[in-house]
């Protein structure tokens, strides 16, 4: 165990103002890939060059809505990932009063399975799916169990997944929400994320509190104004931490 996370542990035992942002990285650990990694399937299918962004925007949602599902369905939906260590901690740390907020980039869903009340999922989830033309709800299984693009049963309109696409806006009541708990903040957690998906990532200039602690394997934009700097596995280092404060999780 490192002095860092010994340092972080007391951040945690100290503090009754979290806010924790998070992003890819906290699910990884849950068996839940970078979707950039994943693509070259479907440049061949499509005979294009096509990034990883490209295809999951909204253009391409709607100039090729069966390549879309087909990618959305094998490569952004994973129905039996389970939250892992991180998640539960967080979930642990609002339920002791000392978390006020999870401000998450994931769409898995994770956090509220592991108990998290407070989650600000900037980027939407794919656990809401909702017809275009009579707003019917629908969960994840309906979209993976739907043969190709999916039709709502009520009315025959596409359903479409309730996540923030490339080209799309962000939710102004979730942004407005997010940046409340961040400004008002005593602890930042930083953690899983690279910080390089904009505007996301901008929202940690509201931060103004006592302690910013990043918690991630590769470096970001913000390492030099961490307080705390950690780069090992972030369900590792919540366990490692909770264990610190006399919590098992």
């Amino acid at each position: 165990m490192t002095e860092s996370v010994r340092e972080f542990a007391e951040v945690l035992r100290g503090s009754r103002n979290i806010v924790f942002f998070g992003g890819a990285g906290v699910s990884t650990e849950s068996d839940i890939p970078d979707f950039r990694s994943s693509n070259g399937l479907w440049n061949e299918k499509l005979r294009q060059n096509f990034t990883p962004e490209q295809l999951v925007s909204h253009t391409f949602y709607l100039r090729y809505p069966d390549a879309f599902f087909e990618f959305y369905k094998d490569k952004l939906v994973y129905p039996n990932a389970k939250p892992n260590k991180a998640h539960l901690a967080l979930a642990r740390l609002e339920e002791m009063g000392k978390l006020k907020a999870v401000v998450t980039q994931n769409i898995d869903g994770l956090h509220q399975a592991a108990g998290s009340k407070n989650v600000f999922e900037l980027h939407g989830s794919v656990k809401r799916n909702y017809c275009e033309e009579c707003g019917a709800f629908y969960d994840e299984h309906f979209i993976l169990e739907s043969k190709g693009v999916p039709v709502c049963t009520k009315c025959g309109g596409r359903v479409k997944p309730d996540v923030v696409l490339y080209e799309e806006a962000l939710d102004p009541r979730v942004i407005s929400g997010a940046t409340n708990a961040i400004a008002k903040a005593d602890v930042l957690i930083i953690g899983g994320t690279s910080l390089a998906v904009y505007p996301a990532a901008g929202l940690i200039q509201y931060f103004n509190g006592r302690v910013l602690v990043l918690i991630n394997k590769s470096a970001t934009s913000a390492d030099a104004n961490a307080d705390i700097l950690i780069r090992e596995p972030i369900g590792e280092v919540f366990e490692q931490a909770m264990r610190l404060i006399g919590e098992e999780i």
